[in-house]
């Protein structure tokens, strides 16, 4: 199974989220202005991840996933994301807009977005992040496998 682990990062927060996730699922963690249409094409399972910028994934973020709006992944793909975020009810949602995205383009989404927190706005994460991380990779992971 060929997977790939989409991050944008700022401060190293989404990336370690992103890296833990990976390992758990024997993929590739690959920053979001690393990654070519054929890469993706390429993997079974797309996960993507964003700190959360104004509200919203990074500019980066939502520019990949525009990017993808002329092909067609339905029935091809599956994928799931998750945002880095204060815990604060006005930090936003980014892991749900970018799970809205992959769903409009024909993404299978296997689990619903999952939010990380960070203290704050450079970071770091909270103690049970990379636990949580570790968690969440073993649930995509019996999610892919089922």
């Amino acid at each position: 199974m060929n997977v790939i682990v989409i991050y944008d990062s700022y401060f190293g927060n989404t990336q370690k989220i992103a890296e833990t996730v990976a390992r758990q699922l024997n993929g590739k963690a690959v920053r979001v202005d690393e990654v070519s249409l054929d890469t993706i094409k390429e993997a079974d399972v797309v996960i993507v991840g964003s700190p959360i910028r104004g509200w919203r994934p990074s500019e980066k973020t939502q520019a990949l996933l525009s990017s993808w709006q002329a092909q067609n992944f339905t029935g091809k793909k599956k994928a799931a994301a998750f945002d880095t975020r204060v815990k604060k009810w006005y930090s936003g949602d980014a892991a749900k807009k970018i799970e809205n995205q992959l769903r409009k383009i024909g993404f299978e989404i296997i689990t619903p977005a999952k939010p990380f927190i960070v203290l704050g706005k450079e970071g770091p994460l909270a103690d049970d992040q990379i636990e949580a991380a570790t968690q969440w990779g073993q649930l995509l992971n019996e999610k892919i496998r089922s």
